[in-house]
């Protein structure tokens, strides 16, 4: 007998993200969703050393909170 699906939804608010290399000002994937901000900020430490000369941001909604402006 399968347990039932939980109907609480967890939010995710912080997103660190990958943007294109091609010039062209979009993301080209989402590397990670994360609950709080101490976490947030661990993903975005390792995605910036995982990623030297890309640019990598962490967010939350519509604010940037930290940007690698693709400096290694």
């Amino acid at each position: 007998m399968a347990l039932p699906e939980p109907e609480v939804r967890e939010e995710l608010p912080y997103r660190v993200e990958l943007w294109h290399v091609d010039g062209h000002a979009r993301v080209e994937r989402v590397l990670a969703r994360a609950l709080s901000a101490q976490l947030a900020q661990a993903i975005f430490k390792a995605a910036q050393e995982e990623h030297p000369r890309r640019r990598i941001t962490l967010s939350k909604g519509d604010q940037v909170i930290s940007d690698s402006g693709g400096q290694s």
